[in-house]
């Protein structure tokens, strides 16, 4: 809400806030925050660059780990638009001021810290990638709103739908790419499981870049609903697979803590 009203008044300003306030938090984080990586001993040898790309290549292996990426990767490129997109949509195509979206943008970020722990407590013992599945499914219903509504209330109530999804895919997706990985391989896949956000993040405003200057606007929310879909259909498709993999440690940890 912040950035919208400071944008309505001056761009440059809103860009040099940003920078001020990143510096405060890298002095926070510098000063006061542990570091948490744990000391390697003198007598350990130390992986070289070889040995870090062969587990790389143990990643690569793993079938199933890569179509659940490439599965999250499809739903992230249609939920990429909602930060990257939608700003420029909603004022171009239904005059909504940078203050408008901000408020959008907050009612997300309010709902996210009253109800996110309520929803993870929820969601956190049932099927993960049914869970996936359900949460895209919001992402595919609020997005493709965008491309019917043109009231500011239906604009909120996409911006809801897709909080919801948040607040099942975010929690969820990364529990999953860390379940995927043996214990000592566990930087290996979440370097992976990061490079499925990045590429989305590169690829999904430039092709809705395109189908805003060439094509009707509104193509970029049924695609978006589209690429959802699939990605609903792919996260359901894994689910049998999935709960096969994570069976062994399931049944462990549920006796770990019967005996306690």
């Amino acid at each position: 809400m912040i950035g919208g009203l400071v944008a309505g008044s001056s761009y440059l300003m809103l860009f040099i806030l940003d920078a001020i306030t990143s510096l405060i938090v890298a002095f926070i984080v510098f000063r006061s925050i542990p570091e948490t990586k744990p000391q390697v001993s003198e007598t350990e040898d130390k992986k070289t660059l070889a040995q870090t790309f062969v587990g790389y290549r143990v990643v690569l292996m793993d079938r199933l780990y890569l179509v659940y990426l490439f599965v999250s990767m499809l739903m992230l490129i249609a939920y990429q638009q909602m930060y990257h997109t939608l700003s420029v949509y909603l004022r171009d195509s239904h005059g909504v001021t940078e203050r408008g979206f901000g408020a959008l943008l907050s009612i997300d970020a309010a709902i996210v810290v009253l109800l996110q722990f309520w929803v993870t407590r929820r969601v956190r013992d049932r099927p993960p990638m049914v869970m996936m599945a359900a949460g895209t499914a919001l992402y595919m219903v609020g997005l493709t709103m965008f491309g019917f509504v043109s009231t500011y209330w239906l604009f909120v109530a996409a911006i809801l739908l897709l909080t919801f999804g948040e607040m099942v895919v975010m929690p969820v997706s990364q529990a999953l790419a860390a379940r995927f990985a043996p214990e000592d391989m566990r930087g290996c896949y979440m370097a992976f499981y990061s490079l499925a956000w990045a590429i989305p993040s590169t690829s999904g405003p430039w092709a809705a870049g395109l189908i805003l200057d060439n094509y009707n606007p509104d193509w970029v929310w049924y695609a978006a609903g589209i690429v959802s879909a699939i990605a609903v259909i792919g996260f359901l498709a894994l689910n049998v697979s999935a709960q096969k993999r994570f069976a062994p440690a399931a049944a462990e940890e549920a006796q770990r803590v019967s005996s306690s």
